[in-house]
């Protein structure tokens, strides 16, 4: 079993910046990969970034260059720094880790960007 949980949303304007943050109940060096989801209302669940135990990113097309995944292997914890935000960015975003052939969530956290 694997707990995430996420914080870190909230309400930015347009062209603002937040930190996401996702703390594993494991070391996040059993999880590969772990990642970031988004789901806006009436839109399916799609992939923001992810990192690999290894530290590689991988990074949706339409966040490149304005988001960075991160992680913290002491404090089990990965990050996703969003700049240059914009209202299309409003959604649920959610943690998400692999684990023994099972993914897990989080219970998601809310990011409004208002224009």
């Amino acid at each position: 079993q694997v707990q995430l949980v996420e914080s870190g949303g909230g309400l930015v304007q347009a062209g603002g910046s937040l930190r996401l943050s996702c703390a594993a109940s494991r070391s996040v060096f059993s999880l590969n990969p772990m990642g970031w989801y988004r789901q806006a209302p009436g839109k399916q669940r799609e992939l923001v970034a992810d990192i690999t135990s290894g530290g590689s990113p991988n990074y949706a097309d339409f966040v490149k260059g304005r988001f960075t995944i991160s992680r913290d292997n002491a404090e089990n914890t990965v990050y996703l720094q969003m700049n240059s935000l914009k209202p299309e960015d409003t959604a649920v975003y959610y943690c998400n880790a692999a684990f023994r052939n099972f993914y897990y969530w989080g219970q998601g956290t809310q990011v409004t960007v208002s224009s």
